[in-house]
């Protein structure tokens, strides 16, 4: 069976697929838990830092003639 990524919902009790997927029985499966959506802000914000540190204003911009061949 080949790997794949499934979403779901845990409502208390069960974890529910969000579509239905044919799983056979006994089937390995890892859970990840992400973190409520009111983490996603913080989390959106610190990347958006991070990314502009690696590409600020500074930054060079490289043109096709820079590139080795």
């Amino acid at each position: 069976m080949k790997t794949v990524a499934l979403s779901a919902q845990y409502d208390g009790k069960k974890i529910e697929l969000d579509e239905p997927y044919p799983l056979p029985e006994n089937a390995q499966l890892v859970v990840i838990v992400l973190p409520p959506d009111d983490e996603r802000p913080d989390w959106s914000r610190l990347s958006a830092e991070h990314l502009a540190r690696a590409y600020g204003d500074n930054e060079p911009e490289y043109t096709e003639a820079d590139l080795r061949k």
